[in-house]
Parts: C-alpha cells; sequence; structure tokens
C-alpha cells in the first residue's frame, strides 16, 4: 500500500503544496512529490504549469530537483513527452523515483525509462524514494 505524502511524517517538511484539478504538488527543499488526480492523463501542458508555479516559488528559471511520483492513483503518463521536458524547460531533474506497487504500474516504470534521460528508479515505498532522492 501506498502512503499519501499528507499521511506521513514526511509532510512537516514541506514548504508549499500546489493543488490542481489533475494532482497535488508537494515541493520540497530539494525535492518535488506529486500525486497526479486518479483517471487523468498527466502530460506536458499539464506539467508545465507545474514547472511554471515552481520557477515562481523559487524565484529562478534555472533549477536543479529531486522529484518523486507517489501514484497513489491509476493514470496515464506522455512518457513520449520528456522530450518537451528537456527542450522547453530550465528544471534539471537529477533523480526521478516513482513509488509503485501494483503490476501495471511497474511496467508503465520499464517504458518511462526509454524516456527519460537522467537517473529513474522504482520503490515500492515512499520512505525508501525519499532517502534515495536525498543521497
Amino acid at each position: 500500500m501506498i502512503v499519501k505524502i499528507e499521511d506521513s511524517p514526511y509532510i512537516k517538511n514541506c514548504i508549499i503544496k500546489i493543488s490542481e484539478p489533475f494532482g497535488d504538488f508537494f515541493i520540497f527543499e530539494n525535492f518535488v512529490v506529486s500525486e497526479i488526480a486518479e483517471g487523468v492523463h498527466y502530460n506536458w501542458n499539464k506539467a508545465k504549469i507545474i514547472v511554471t508555479k515552481v520557477h515562481e516559488y523559487f524565484g529562478s528559471k534555472n533549477l536543479e530537483l529531486n522529484y518523486i511520483s507517489n501514484r497513489i492513483n491509476s493514470y496515464s503518463v506522455s512518457a513520449q513527452e520528456w522530450e518537451s521536458f528537456y527542450r522547453e524547460n530550465k528544471v534539471k531533474i537529477n533523480r526521478y523515483a516513482i513509488v509503485v506497487t501494483s503490476e501495471i504500474g511497474e511496467m508503465n516504470t520499464v517504458v518511462e525509462k526509454h524516456f527519460f534521460k537522467n537517473r529513474l528508479k522504482k520503490f515500492n515505498s515512499l520512505a525508501k524514494a525519499i532517502h534515495w532522492v536525498q543521497k
């Protein structure tokens, strides 16, 4: 079972929460945790909204962050749109952790690895993912 970030002890270190109809995003000092809503098709147009808000919060367009996709819900991702992310974006993602416990989620992770240029790793717990991105 995957734990929501708000139900974890890590929430006390959250700097800001960004809520959109397509999901919630939790900004920490050196990483972001996403919890995309059930049934959403998460693509570059939605990601751009969050990237803009993260830029506004940090006051910089050249950021290096770690990203945790806490997959508490079932949704689809446009993995092929990672190219748009790299071309149009100034946020560098050093580490990308995916927290999944379902077989389908694990298969989707395999597909995403083909499109993501940096370090991507799958975890079965939020705690392990946070530990890894903070190394």
